[in-house]
């Protein structure tokens, strides 16, 4: 039977910024151990490495197509460019920030909405765009399912907030910093192609979603400790360096 409604994971990192597994670990992991038909790599403000995921597993003919997106770092939180080919800078505005990604023909997704626990949109910024008459400026999405604990601890006030008020798309990724997290959150789309899941985004018509408890798999509390490490330290001085090094 033809399967009609696909999955995907709108959230992963890799190595490049603050995950813990190489981009070749992640592709193959999500060929090997999930029913994903879309995955987005959305790394912290870099979208060359969702790019070179892309056509690597266009190379390898990978069962699952991969969306290049960033994780851009705006003035007022985080905001996940998907379906963009080109570099979104960062440190600008939110609203600039998501004119910029409407520009290039990309989706403007915002994560972990409300949340205290990492650098993320708050509700006044969120109200203010949302209201605004600029389509460029409201964003296409919201994460109503993020598996890490920054995710869940406002995700209900950011669901009733949506449904309530703001009513854009609802999705949902893992936001997996580790290969064995991706698809513990995810998006369910009307198809299974790329294209499917741009148009249902637009449309408003995808479902966030997340595993069981019993079906995700245990992280090493040694690997845990080192992606805190990389979140707090290593990638923040990398990120530090580029930003001094990007011409003015």
């Amino acid at each position: 039977m033809k399967k009609t409604r696909g999955k995907a994971d709108l959230h992963i990192h890799t190595r490049e910024s603050d995950g813990m597994d190489s981009l070749e670990r992640v592709l193959s992991y999500v060929e090997q151990e999930t029913d994903l038909d879309v995955i987005c790599i959305t790394d912290h403000d870099d979208v060359s490495v969702g790019l070179r995921a892309r056509d690597l597993a266009a190379q390898r003919g990978n069962r699952a197509e991969v969306v290049p997106g960033v994780e851009i770092t705006t003035l007022e939180g985080h905001l996940l460019a998907l379906f963009v080919e080109k570099p979104v800078p960062s440190y600008r505005s939110l609203a600039a920030t998501i004119r910029a990604v409407h520009q290039q023909g990309g989706l403007a997704v915002v994560p972990h909405p409300l949340s205290w626990l990492v650098y993320s949109a708050g509700q006044a910024s969120l109200e203010r765009l949302v209201s605004s008459d600029d389509p460029d400026l409201r964003p296409d999405a919201i994460e109503l399912v993020n598996s890490s604990w920054a995710g869940k601890v406002t995700r209900k006030q950011a669901q009733r907030l949506n449904r309530e008020r703001w009513r854009l798309a609802e999705v949902g990724g893992s936001d997996a910093h580790f290969a064995v997290c991706i698809g513990w959150g995810y998006t369910t789309f009307a198809g299974t192609a790329a294209s499917e899941l741009h148009q249902a985004i637009l449309q408003r018509e995808t479902r966030p979603g997340a595993v069981g408890a019993h079906e995700r798999k245990p992280v090493e509390p040694t690997r845990l400790a080192g992606q805190l490490v990389r979140s707090l330290i290593v990638h923040p001085l990398r990120l530090a360096g580029r930003t001094l090094l990007q011409p003015r």
